[in-house]
């Protein structure tokens, strides 16, 4: 009975060595996955700042930074236009500033958000409360027969 109960626990301990090491080999390949993934992002996004040093001067290049520090969203949908306009040479030599801000101001168009404001007439808070003069005129007669 006593050698059935140690070789019981020494299987139960074997079966939880085994899938503790299955567990840290699943992360480990987690984690290189996520390294791999970070480091092709890095990789695109440096190959990006080269792209556009290529295709647009300094003081275009230092305006379109300024613009990611303010609004990144924005600095974003100007990169990908300017890179999609080099690909399929739409860009004849360097970006100047002055044309980066013709971009910009048509990208701003573009994306600008329409604001509407309506106007609820008719409603008020008085169209909540029921205002009947009959129910007025009981509770005066109430409280005159006290």
């Amino acid at each position: 009975l006593e050698n059935q109960k140690t070789q019981t626990r020494e299987m139960e301990e074997e079966q939880l060595e085994s899938i503790k090491q299955e567990r840290i080999a699943q992360l480990q390949a987690q984690q290189s996955k996520a390294n791999e993934e970070e480091a092709q992002k890095r990789a695109m996004e440096q190959r990006k700042k080269e792209f556009l040093s290529a295709i647009l001067d300094q003081n275009a290049r230092a305006r379109l930074n300024s613009i990611a520090v303010v609004k990144p969203d924005k600095a974003a949908q100007l990169e990908n236009l300017l890179i999609n306009m080099a690909q399929r040479g739409q860009l004849p030599g360097k970006v100047t500033e002055s044309q980066l801000r013709g971009l910009l101001d048509q990208v701003s168009k573009q994306t600008a958000k329409k604001t509407t404001i309506k106007f609820a007439r008719g409603r008020g808070l008085l169209d909540d409360i029921d205002i009947d003069d009959d129910d007025d005129d009981s509770s005066d007669s109430d409280s005159d027969s006290d």
